[in-house]
């Protein structure tokens, strides 16, 4: 089995060359199997000819785009950890991860090239930086015939380090060897059973984990393509996807919420028959969305769940509708799963416990952090993913949350995700989230953030009598906050500990 991302590469260039694998929508250009080999020949060429050994850290500041995705696959192909930089951060997160990480060089989008220059005024040893379009056709020198390749990296080598949001302390690097970012990329094919004639509209950012695995790495597995707009467009998406004749669509919960507060495909002139499914990950669906869109469009959301830590995916539910579980990121694929109680036995079915998984697709380590590594990784592989569930006797798995996220109000514990629930099936919000707060007579009390849709007016009030009557009032929010978006990270996912900086008193946009 291939183990390798310049396996999989060379693979493809061999067996259908002329391919497509990558399209940018905004340019028309397409990039084949075979251009895609010789460009990463051509960077890993340029790297080693710039003095940068195989295995050094190779970080990108770039939007999505054509040459984004060209470095992110040629610099793991050329044997390189490629480490993306999230461009959400701040001056101080982007310091901190350059002098972290060790990189040596850095791709800059020019738009980002100040901030980047600001972040590494003060590091003893700032890295290189070089400036590319992310749309640019070309912008290295072309490889002559025989240049000097490094050797094929071992799967064992680490290709990809990824820092996670790091909201409850400094970001940790997640390194993930070779084989665990193709062994994502397998379990996304094999359980979506996608071919060659498949194409992914591929909105999420390319500094994010399940854009890397899911739309830029399993394509190299079965062969299919990409389409990679620039950034996610709720009034441009189905037009892009329809029209570049994509088979799937890979989305997270926040772009589910924004496209069905859009139009319909029979409002916009479109037939999107030829999507067999959407793919929705990195945080729970809420399952009034999750209806609600299937109802609205016409097409099925196969929930799944990935983490950094675990290459992308872990669990999904099946391809046959039939089998699908709404509420739940389906059984483990392609990896073990169980779940643990507190004293680390495995809890019987339908038993909240912390959920671990283990499988080639779990992280090597976190960098330059072995306390870290051990608390999470077990000797015998199992991962401590942090993320409370439980398993059904058919082996689907549900999430309730968080460990950290918890909260526990007078000794009982409650899920957020179930007043977040409740509150997203009111009709005038858009999104929701809860989180705990420090109170003095219960240990923790309950703050809702919401966003209210376009044109529509909700009191607190309103809000408050709405959940009495769906929660009760012990799980009824204490406060009530309307801001205008919500904390998240770059995949979408709700950062819930930076919801606190609400707790001062908020201005009630949209309020009557």
């Amino acid at each position: 089995m291939l183990r390798t991302i310049r396996a999989l590469v060379d693979n493809q260039a061999q067996q259908r060359p002329d391919a497509a694998y990558l399209i940018a929508p905004e340019t028309g250009r397409v990039m084949s199997f075979g251009e895609l080999r010789e460009a990463s020949r051509r960077l890993a060429a340029y790297l080693r000819g710039e003095g940068i050994r195989p295995g050094a850290k190779v970080a990108l500041l770039m939007h999505n785009g054509y040459q984004t995705c060209r470095l992110f696959i040629g610099a793991m192909y050329g044997g390189y950890c490629v480490t993306p930089l999230n461009l959400l951060a701040q001056p101080s997160q982007l310091a901190y991860v350059l002098e972290h990480s060790d990189a040596e060089i850095v791709f800059v989008a020019p738009d980002q090239l100040e901030r980047l220059q600001l972040a590494a005024a003060g590091l003893a040893k700032p890295p290189r930086m070089v400036v590319c379009d992310v749309n640019a056709a070309e912008f290295l020198p072309a490889t002559e015939a025989g240049a000097d390749l490094p050797d094929s990296p071992a799967e064992e080598d680490a290709a990809l380090m990824m820092y996670t949001s790091g909201t409850t302390g400094k970001p940790k690097g997640v390194v993930l060897a070779q084989r665990a970012v193709v062994s994502g990329g397998q379990f996304v094919s094999a359980v979506h059973e996608l071919g060659p004639a498949d194409r992914v509209m591929a909105v999420l950012p390319l500094y994010h984990i399940n854009a890397q695995v899911v739309t830029a790495t399993a394509p190299l597995v079965h062969g299919g393509s990409l389409v990679l707009p620039n950034r996610f467009s709720a009034s441009s998406f189905w037009q892009t996807a329809i029209g570049h004749g994509c088979t799937w669509i890979n989305v997270v919960p926040t772009m589910i919420a924004y496209l069905l507060n859009g139009p319909d495909l029979a409002t916009l002139g479109l037939d999107g028959s030829a999507i067999r499914f959407c793919r929705s990950a990195s945080a729970p669906l809420p399952p009034a969305q999750h209806l609600a869109f299937e109802r609205k469009f016409g097409i099925g959301i196969i929930e799944t769940m990935g983490l950094t830590e675990t290459a992308a995916p872990c669990f999904s539910n099946p391809l046959d509708p039939a089998r699908r579980k709404v509420g739940s990121p389906g059984p483990a694929f392609g990896n073990e799963a169980k779940i643990i109680d507190a004293t680390g036995a495995t809890a019987p079915a339908g038993t909240v416990g912390e959920i671990m998984v283990r499988g080639a697709n779990v992280m090597s380590c976190y960098y330059k952090d072995p306390a870290e590594t051990a608390r999470t990784l077990e000797a015998d592989g199992w991962l401590h993913t942090g993320d409370l569930g439980y398993m059904d006797a058919d082996g689907f798995v549900f999430v309730t949350g968080r460990i950290k996220e918890l909260i526990i109000k007078g000794g009982e514990n409650i899920a957020p995700r179930e007043i977040d629930e409740a509150l997203l099936q009111h009709p005038a919000l858009l999104e929701a989230a809860v989180v705990g707060i420090p109170d003095d007579n219960y240990g923790q009390e309950i703050m809702a953030c919401v966003v209210l849709k376009p044109d529509r007016t909700c009191s607190e009030a309103e809000l408050r009598e709405y959940c009495e009557g769906a929660l009760g009032s012990y799980k009824t929010p204490r406060l009530f906050r309307f801001v205008t978006e919500l904390p998240k990270g770059p995949s979408g996912k709700v950062q819930r500990l930076k919801m606190l900086e609400h707790l001062a008193p908020a201005t009630r946009e949209g309020q009557r």
